[in-house]
């Protein structure tokens, strides 16, 4: 017999006991339908040729299994003249693409553009961690300088140490050009501060050398009320005379 609840409705909740039965059977292998999973998070059901690249994908940094899932079959929808010219440029990656001997950027040639440009400063050397730092500064437009790939940042967590960034490239180079200025363009992260103190007290050794660091501050647009303490810290002591 049903119960009514103070409120004069049926009351239709289940007894404890009943409730714990139906997660059981909830959470059992009883449901036909339901979709498996390997060790790594991608489908097990898929046929071996889609499975494969699923799992090509998501050996790639950022890319899960469901990330990698909606890869694939977006390229199943493509026409195989794109599919053609997408493996054709995988597979020509490596070969077409080399270290510029000078600032250990990726190019196709060696040097690459912007070191082989004459009307490069290369008195001027701005020291980023990353390619894509580089391609940011340059999307500026106002730097004439020439710039330096360490391949990342010093980060003992991640196994980074200074004996595999291209510091010591670094270190002949300013020597070997005669140097005069030495940009540190790195990001203003634990990382990244880590290794412009490394380089810092490195490079204060070479006499002559002028050493700087991009200006840390305010960016433009933004409001002091929400603006963090470091920040802040950073913009104050940066400060400029009018």
């Amino acid at each position: 017999m049903k119960s009514v609840s103070a409120t004069g409705f049926l009351d239709l909740r289940l007894p404890t006991k009943r409730v714990s039965s139906f997660i059981i059977n909830l959470a059992s292998s009883s449901w036909p339908n339901r979709t498996r999973y390997s060790a790594n998070g991608a489908m097990r059901n898929y046929p071996p040729s889609i499975q494969k690249l699923i799992n090509q994908f998501i050996q790639l940094p950022g890319i899960g299994p469901k990330t990698a899932e909606r890869l694939v079959f977006s390229l199943l929808y493509q026409p195989q003249s794109f599919l053609t010219e997408f493996g054709t440029s995988l597979a020509q990656l490596k070969d077409k693409i080399l270290r510029c001997g000078q600032c250990q950027n990726f190019s196709e040639t060696d040097p690459c553009e912007i070191c082989a440009n004459p009307q490069r400063n290369k008195k001027v050397v701005c020291v980023v961690g990353r390619p894509q730092d580089m391609v940011a500064l340059e999307k500026i437009g106002e730097y004439e300088g020439v710039y330096h790939i360490l391949g990342g940042v010093i980060d003992p967590l991640e196994g980074v140490t200074p004996d595999k960034l291209t510091i010591k490239v670094l270190l002949e180079r300013i020597k070997a050009n005669n140097v005069s200025e030495i940009i540190l363009g790195l990001n203003p992260d634990m990382p990244g501060e880590t290794t412009m103190i490394y380089l810092t007290k490195l490079l204060k050794q070479l006499t002559g050398l002028k050493l700087t660091r991009l200006a840390r501050g305010l960016p433009v647009g933004s409001d002091l009320e929400y603006a963090d303490e470091v920040t802040l810290s950073s913009a104050l002591k940066g400060r400029r005379e009018l």
